[in-house]
């Protein structure tokens, strides 16, 4: 039963962030601010987690972290949070939700390498195969976005999408032995709070400009998805996932996002929304194909023979 609950919680945090992608874009640049937009983030749901927090202080289960780790937590603040989130919601901005959404999906790639490059981790000949394939249909994708004209495309947007899915491999090779020495709600408060230091200083201006009278409840019910839901449940969603399955399955689950995000972006079209597909070409499923075969090398166990 919870092995199933854990397969229906990776569900339902695939179709919050595959959603995510057109919710957020639906609200930048007009409404909000990409690196504004963060703001929010930060300030809402790190506050959410501090919250959660103070009331693990009233069941008797308040972690105090060492001196040692700070520098490592401010490392993780300013890759997971502040690169991650900034870079992200920027290149977002620019280019196109189901772009974005295939990029995403080279993160496992990008860990690998980040972390031989770190850790010194070993690869072997399939996964390096994995490397190069993935890697080379992100470049691919980059590359075709700066040649041709697009609606809603950019390869500066691309780039961006690309070089936040490596700032947040950089968090999870960081942030690893920091999970496995505390809770992981008390790991990401602190993260949080981190970013914080980075984030403000960039993104105020833009928070600070957002003309909040000029909101129509379906702007609110956007800002409240992107900062409770794809912020803080589908963080605590994956907790719950990460303790009762493998996280190789877990990896399964991103390949939905870009087709989630590709058919959304169609559902939106054709009720009179911006047509994000219009962009995608048979290069681009071709370039989708080979970031996917990558990833899969990279992630996915060999079955055993026999």
């Amino acid at each position: 039963m919870q092995r199933l609950l854990a397969h229906l919680a990776l569900l339902v945090v695939a179709v919050i962030y595959g959603c995510n992608y057109l919710v957020a874009k639906g609200l930048m640049p007009d409404m909000v601010g990409p690196s504004g937009f963060i703001v929010l983030r930060v300030i809402g749901g790190g506050g959410l987690f501090w919250l959660v927090r103070t009331a693990m202080r009233a069941r008797g289960t308040w972690e105090s972290i060492e001196r040692s780790d700070l520098w490592r937590l401010l490392a993780c603040g300013a890759t997971g949070v502040a690169a991650n989130q900034l870079l992200f919601f920027n290149g977002l901005n620019a280019t196109s939700p189901v772009n974005a959404s295939i990029i995403m999906t080279i993160n496992p790639v990008l860990v690998l390498v980040i972390s031989a490059v770190l850790l010194g981790t070993t690869i072997t000949a399939r996964k390096l195969l994995g490397i190069f394939i993935g890697g080379g249909g992100a470049v691919a994708l980059l590359v075709m976005g700066a040649q041709q004209d697009s609606l809603h495309t950019s390869w500066q947007g691309d780039l961006m999408i690309l070089l936040n899915a490596a700032s947040y491999g950089c968090y999870l090779v960081l942030v690893k032995p920091l999970m496995a020495k505390y809770k992981p709600l008390t790991v990401i408060a602190w993260v949080f709070a981190f970013g914080a230091l980075f984030v403000l200083p960039i993104g105020w201006q833009q928070a600070a400009a957002i003309d909040w009278s000029s909101f129509e409840l379906s702007h609110l019910q956007g800002v409240a998805y992107v900062v409770v839901g794809t912020t803080f449940m589908a963080y605590l969603l994956n907790i719950f996932a990460l303790r009762h399955v493998q996280p190789t399955v877990v990896s399964i689950y991103i390949y939905l996002q870009p087709l989630l995000a590709t058919g959304l972006s169609w559902w939106v079209s054709q009720r009179g929304g911006a047509d994000y597909t219009a962009d995608l070409s048979g290069w681009t499923v071709v370039c989708a194909v080979a970031i996917f075969t990558g990833v899969a090398l990279v992630s996915l166990p060999l079955q055993a023979r026999g």
